[in-house]
């Protein structure tokens, strides 16, 4: 092959290479409002109630399919009712209140995607933390000193999915009109580990890079 015919092959093959380079972004950072639907699985809380908050998350691509992300997510101080019965180590005479509490989660985990014109499905499974403050806030209004005293760090995964849909022609901004995940969390009051069944649901604006 002459050299003229190489260099023109070898240019077809570089835009041809380039062209896919460009056909996924390496990186995409969301910011989002995030509404929880938290389940204490509490007798002291029984009932569910509703945080509402924000975050924002990062997710690497590896691949046009397959990606690493990190999700974090804060949620608003809420107050609720608790009542513990007597004869516990925290409240032997029985005792109740209001009592507020925090949420703010951070995990991470695979991502997987499709890119189908427009619009991209994705899913994902994440590991990680979540911090709140409500076990110990209970703890500082009624605790027994030789009572165990709780943690306000436990375990939490979650796993759902969502869509994104290109809002512009670069592809560069996205729109984010649901991420729908079952969040599990395993906080304890008072030596009481109970895994939590909650809901969460995400909504925000993605920048892809």
């Amino acid at each position: 092959m002459k050299p003229r015919k190489l260099l023109v092959a070898g240019v077809f093959m570089l835009l041809g290479l380039t062209a896919f380079a460009q056909d996924y972004s390496k990186a995409e950072v969301a910011v989002f409002y995030s509404y929880a639907r938290f389940s204490p699985s509490h007798t002291y809380i029984p009932n569910s109630f509703s945080l509402n908050g924000g975050g924002g998350s990062i997710d690497y691509n590896l691949t046009k399919y397959f990606g690493l992300m990190g999700e974090f997510a804060g949620y608003g101080s809420n107050t609720q009712h608790f009542s513990i019965p007597s004869g516990t180590l925290l409240c032997p005479q029985g005792c109740s209140g209001n009592v507020q509490g925090n949420l703010f989660t951070y995990q991470f985990g695979p991502q997987i995607g499709l890119r189908i014109g427009k619009f991209r499905p994705f899913a994902h499974l994440l590991l990680g933390g979540a911090h709140s403050n409500g076990s110990a806030n209970i703890y500082k209004q009624v605790g027994n000193p030789s009572a165990p005293r709780p943690s306000n760090d436990a375990f939490a995964l979650s796993f759902g999915g969502g869509l994104d849909i290109l809002v512009n022609h670069s592809g560069s901004i996205a729109f984010r009109p649901a991420d729908v995940n079952y969040l599990w969390t395993n906080f304890n009051l008072n030596s009481h580990q109970s895994g939590q069944s909650n809901f969460k649901y995400n909504a925000g604006i993605v920048f892809n890079f």
